[in-house]
This record gives C-alpha cells, structure tokens and sequence, in this order.
C-alpha cells in the first residue's frame, strides 16, 4: 500500500517518526513525548464529546 492511500492516522504515524528520527530524538525521549501528546488529546476527545452530550 502506498502511503498516498493510506489512512490518515498511517500518514501521521510516518511523518511524525520521520520528525522524531531526523531530530535525532532518543527513543525513552520520544515515547515519553508521545504518552505526554496521547493523555492531551484523550482529556480533548473527552471534553468534545461532553460538550456533544451537552448540546444534544
């Protein structure tokens, strides 16, 4: 599959490994980074889908 076709998620995943690896990020770094971003945006899907509850 190429990466034209490929879902969005997909196309992120590889443009931010490729950000990561040409920064020379360390791995222990970068996951850390990454649980950081991952506990962000869960709180952000959360309160979208309280304030969608809300508004219904």
């Amino acid at each position: 599959m190429s990466l034209e076709n490929a879902p969005p998620d997909v196309k992120l995943a590889v443009d931010l490994i490729m950000l990561l690896e040409e920064n020379q990020i360390e791995p222990r770094t970068a996951l850390a980074a990454l649980e950081i971003v991952r506990t962000d945006f869960e709180k952000k899907l959360l309160q979208e889908e309280g304030d969608a509850k809300s508004s219904a």
